[in-house]
């Protein structure tokens, strides 16, 4: 008996050895299972594990599948390795209600020549340099995200005042080197102090996104959002949902600005411009609905909109022998618009007019955005008789070897131009290269904003060919033009 007792402890032992090891086995696999996960997890990297137990084959299977098939997590930017919008309002939203700090987002100032300059490989690398100067930061955010493209977001959960935040800009704008290259980025930065205007996640980040829109009109490019910035962005929304309403109720009008030639006297062109009279908000300027219609992808409306207003009305003056060219401007939108000149040719046929009744006006920028499309679009409406002007000349970026080659047929010169001109001589030297330049590359000249006799003299002296503005005419309706047809020098034809 005492044999068997002891026999039956010895197997005990045995039992008890055995599955202490199994568990010490499974144990070690676990800890080894766990650190691969850690490693190859975030890459989506497959497993590498040996001395698998068979107990733990079929997980170790599974968890290999998911690895390899699952969708990946939408919460870091693959990029720069920072958190994306997604990833940032939800690690965010654990610190709710955020009462304090000031949320930054910062933007780089004309990113999209960087591309073009360099390529997109090159604006990658800058990219992902400029996210790891933001983790190397002195003073660390709490949190940041890459936004979209080349907008960057940062958390500070203690206040930053304007004199702060300027030397976090000045310490990001340093130059970065890429190849060997030198490359200088400028900043542009809108923050919210949300100690005054702390709200839920996604009003705060729209907070944000206005606070950069005002950045980009100040001088240190930095600004901060103010309560009334929401007034404006409802303004804004209450404009652009109105337009196409606006359009197809007859709420927008054209009005015609006269040009008078400086050669010939009298007045062969006129310039239409848009207005809108709003039942509710009154006059809206141009210069306020057209950016938000190209903004929100609206241009076109307006642009076809206008085309077909100033050809009806050439329709009716013609058949009152009124013989003279109207003018439109064209936005950036327009003009790299591949169909372009089959539009304008099919509308003309449309109306059965020819091409002498319609000039084109298009800004320099616009122009410089795809010079080889536009400069195909500008032949092939000369070709139909219509006559393309390059509107605000001197105030965009083109270059005189672009310059040199533009198929157009006349510069506009900018108002800016005229300020100081009769006190200054060095505004009219400027004014008499710009006129003379201009006329050796062969184009018409106009210049615009002129408002006394002095300075149309002056001007003529310089070798203009024609002036616009308040001194000659001032803008007016179609019926108040064929009223003054006699001053302006228009003679009807029979």
């Amino acid at each position: 008996m005492v044999y068997l007792i002891a026999f039956l402890a010895a197997c005990l032992c045995l039992l008890v050895w055995l599955w202490y090891r199994q568990s010490r086995r499974s144990e070690l696999f676990l800890h080894s299972l766990t650190q691969e996960l850690l490693s190859k997890g975030e890459q989506r990297q497959p497993l590498m594990l040996t001395d698998i137990p068979e107990s733990f084959s079929a997980l170790v299977q599974a968890i290999q599948h998911v690895l390899l098939h699952a969708p990946l997590h939408t919460t870091k930017d693959k990029l720069t390795g920072l958190p994306n919008r997604v990833g940032f309002k939800r690690a965010i939203t654990h610190s709710m209600p955020l009462t304090s700090g000031t949320l930054v987002l910062i933007d780089l100032y004309r990113f999209r020549y960087v591309n073009d300059l360099f390529g997109f490989a090159f604006g990658d690398t800058l990219l992902q340099l400029f996210a790891d100067r933001l983790r190397l930061m002195p003073k660390k955010p709490r949190q940041m995200a890459r936004m979209n493209g080349d907008e960057f977001l940062l958390y500070f959960d203690t206040c930053l005042d304007a004199k702060g935040l300027l030397e976090i800009k000045q310490l990001l704008q340093q130059p970065f080197s890429i190849q060997d290259t030198p490359v200088s980025v400028r900043l542009q930065m809108g923050y919210v102090q949300l100690a005054e205007h702390h709200a839920d996640v996604s009003q705060m980040l729209r907070r944000a996104d206005l606070a950069l829109k005002r950045a980009r009109s100040d001088k240190d490019m930095l600004a901060a959002y103010q309560q009334d910035d929401d007034i404006s962005q409802r303004r804004e929304l209450f404009i652009i949902n109105n337009l196409p309403k606006a359009l197809a109720h007859n709420q927008l009008y054209l009005v015609y600005q006269p040009k008078e030639s400086l050669h010939h006297g009298g007045c062969e062109q006129v310039e239409a411009l848009i207005r809108w009279e709003h039942p509710e908000l009154g006059l809206i300027s141009p210069a306020e609905f057209i950016p938000l219609a190209e903004y929100a992808g609206m241009i076109d409306l307006v642009s076809a909109w206008a085309l077909e207003q100033v050809l009806m009305q050439q329709v009716r003056w013609r058949a009152e022998g009124i013989h003279i060219r109207v003018a439109v401007n064209l936005s950036v939108e327009d003009m790299q618009e591949g169909n372009l000149p089959s539009m304008v040719e099919a509308a003309l046929a449309r109306y059965n007019l020819p091409g002498e009744v319609l000039a084109l006006e298009i800004t320099e920028s616009t122009l410089m955005s795809n010079l080889a499309r536009a400069t195909d679009n500008i032949v092939k409406l000369r070709g139909m008789g219509v006559k393309v002007a390059i509107d605000d000349f001197g105030t965009g970026h083109s270059s005189l070897a672009y310059l040199k080659d533009l198929p157009a047929d006349e510069v506009k010169i900018d108002r800016a131009f005229l300020d100081g001109i009769m006190e200054q001589e060095r505004a009219r030297n400027i004014m008499t290269t710009s006129i003379q330049l201009a006329k050796r590359l062969g184009f018409e000249v106009t210049v615009e904003g002129v408002e006394s006799d002095a300075l149309r003299k002056m001007l003529a002296a310089m070798g203009a060919d024609n002036i616009q503005g308040q001194y000659f005419a001032r803008p007016m309706r179609a019926l108040e033009l064929e009223m003054d047809l006699r001053r302006l020098g228009i003679a009807r034809r029979a």
